[in-house]
């Protein structure tokens, strides 16, 4: 080869490698975004592994007189202190306060009605982490439009005002976010199921949003022992609910799949069975039952495979459950292989993380560490 040749071949080398680097994204790593609760009292930040979060959400703020509101000012404040103070381990973790839950839903649907009560809504809550330095916004509306815990007021003009309301906070966290040079986050925890979709316009707030947190959780049976909180669903028995069912409706309705994020429990729901019961997943339910309603480093460590339960893998729905053939006790939950299974998910499908309710369940961390690992 002549050094022209040569020249030419290697000019034609360096385009083809500039040319790849133009059009290399770099990959963005999934959030993990752990739900801290605040209502129990003071946290411990040493117990707390920033390290391994992206978001923290605080759970919870009130809606009160129509405003974003601390029940307990001087507990919240002191809160929000220390879950700053994990910046100095995780200098790009995000803290967020998350507004509402299943008890504290009841007033959102009044706060919002208007677009003068909207506008006063947004700016107190966004005055709220104005004044605690910190990093977003988190709306956990259950349910517009639609009943949730018992006595919660809902309309059919939720709908739209559902919308509203996150077009008129991601104004204030605009004006936030020029103050102070940094981006400003607003986040929504949503029901993980269908007829969710059917009282919300997802696809139009979602351009507001940074995340859809879907809460692919607490699936809820009266009659028929069921997982809930499975990936796929079970040929156990006639499934209405599942996570691949809902992520798939939501971005069939025009959320960004790289918008949402999938949840995972960190708990287990327990049921106690008919006397007949001989299997567990798909027998009938006598009653709910509390005596085990604890985190998943208790039903890993006292109860799986202990005290008469059996832990079983539902292959099909990617789901674990226990059963006690003797007390005819069923506990469903998630474990370090159905986390597996969902961070998998979240990867092959591109969707944008994970979120767990809530981080004390687990104080051994199993399920952390196994997302940190599915992630690695």
């Amino acid at each position: 080869m002549n050094k022209i040749n040569q020249l030419l071949a290697l000019f034609t080398i360096a385009t083809v490698f500039i040319a790849a680097k133009r059009t290399d994204k770099p990959v963005k790593k999934p959030v993990v975004i752990g739900y801290v609760t605040g209502y129990s009292g003071l946290i411990n930040p040493e117990q707390i592994n920033a390290e391994k979060l992206t978001h923290i959400n605080y759970a919870f703020v009130n809606v009160k007189n129509n405003q974003a509101y601390l029940d307990n000012a001087k507990r919240d404040s002191t809160n929000f202190v220390r879950l700053n103070s994990l910046k100095l381990k995780n200098p790009s973790l995000q803290i967020l306060i998350s507004i509402g839950g299943w008890s504290w839903s009841e007033n959102f649907s009044d706060a919002v009605l208007t677009d003068s009560l909207r506008k006063g809504f947004a700016k107190s809550s966004v005055d709220i982490i104005r004044k605690h330095q910190l990093d977003g916004v988190d709306i956990d509306w259950e349910y517009p439009g639609m009943p949730g815990e018992a006595g919660n007021v809902y309309r059919p003009e939720d709908k739209q005002n559902y919308t509203l309301m996150f077009k008129e906070i991601r104004k204030e966290l605009d004006i936030f976010e020029k103050e102070t040079g940094k981006k400003k986050l607003l986040t929504t925890a949503t029901g993980g199921f269908v007829s969710f979709l059917n009282n919300t316009e997802m696809g139009e707030a979602a351009k507001y949003l940074d995340y859809v947190n879907l809460m692919t959780y607490d699936y809820y049976s009266s009659k028929t022992a069921k997982h809930h909180t499975n990936l796929f669903d079970s040929k156990a028995y006639p499934s209405d609910n599942s996570a691949d069912k809902a992520i798939k409706a939501y971005i069939a309705s025009g959320v960004p799949a790289s918008k949402i994020v999938m949840g995972i429990a960190f708990y287990g729901r327990n049921l106690k069975l008919n006397t007949n019961a001989n299997k567990g997943i798909g027998d009938t339910i006598l009653s709910s039952a509390n005596s085990y309603g604890k985190g998943y480093t208790f039903l890993k460590d006292s109860l799986a495979n202990k005290k008469g339960f059996t832990a079983y893998k539902d292959e099909d729905a990617k789901a674990p459950y226990l059963f006690n053939q003797q007390t005819k006790e069923f506990i469903s939950y998630d474990d370090e292989w159905s986390v597996d299974h969902k961070c998998q998910y979240v990867l092959q499908n591109k969707l944008g993380g994970v979120m767990f309710w809530e981080y004390s369940s687990d104080k051994k961390e199993y399920l952390l560490n196994q997302i940190t690992k599915s992630f690695r």
